[in-house]
């Protein structure tokens, strides 16, 4: 979506972030800040997997919009002694996952489909490759920052990566439905420069938060999966109707 509102992207990631610090440095208010860094950073990635010490290479205005937000974070810290952290996150999902988002697209649409209310799913590339972990278990980990003592930057990722047209295999099986009869492939959806790859090193926060991921890519898959039918289900059912 940023490459469709490039300034307001721009305005409310990278200046937002300005903002706040320069808020903090002048009030004097002791706070512990938290900034929501990205793997998208990594973008075009230049080394597998990717860590703390890896060049940035985005590829989206979102992405150097994050760049920003990372550097001028980094910079407060240094400049002003401000407790300013960095939290790398790369993919977390979870059911509560904003509906735009492909992982949510695809539980969400297995759900309508399941109960009869749509037949396809439009995609774009299903080959990209993502570093997806649960959304609950990052929380911790952006927790774990704000308590040590000193800040620093860390990223937070599972070190596996898995693909789009995997994510569906898990998400249509879990379901007992072939994703091959509904998927189609709509380019309106490709990235004019796509990130192909990204897989976070999280060794830095294992030694140093003592956190690591907890739930697996599999029953990542299955929980969201199992969440949108219940949602569905729910809502049919408080209209009257059932789902199959």
């Amino acid at each position: 979506m940023s490459f469709d509102g490039p300034e307001y992207t721009t305005d409310i990631t990278a200046t937002g972030t300005v903002r706040l610090l320069e808020a903090i440095r002048e009030t004097g208010i002791k706070t512990k800040f938290y900034q929501a860094s990205s793997s998208e950073m990594f973008g075009k990635a230049v080394e597998i997997p990717q860590r703390e010490t890896t060049p940035f290479y985005p590829r989206s205005p979102y992405g150097c919009a994050k760049v920003y937000a990372y550097w001028i974070t980094v910079n407060y810290r240094e400049a002003y002694g401000l407790f300013t952290c960095n939290g790398i996150l790369f993919n977390h999902e979870s059911p509560r996952r904003g509906e735009t988002f492909v992982t949510r697209k695809i539980t969400r649409a297995i759900a309508h489909i399941q109960a009869g209310l749509q037949d396809k799913l439009y995609l774009g590339n299903l080959d990209a490759k993502r570093d997806w972990g649960y959304a609950k278990e990052y929380v911790e980990a952006m927790w774990l920052m704000l308590q040590q003592d000193q800040p620093d930057d860390y990223v937070i990722a599972t070190n596996e990566t898995h693909s789009v047209r995997e994510f569906l295999e898990a998400a249509f099986g879990h379901a007992g439905l072939d994703w091959r009869k509904h998927v189609e492939i709509d380019e309106n959806y490709f990235r004019p420069a796509e990130v192909d790859l990204l897989i976070g090193d999280y060794s830095k926060a294992r030694q140093k938060l003592g956190w690591q991921p907890k739930t697996t890519f599999s029953e990542l898959v299955k929980l969201m999966v199992d969440a949108d039918i219940r949602l569905v289900k729910e809502h049919l059912a408080g209209k009257g109707r059932v789902a199959s």
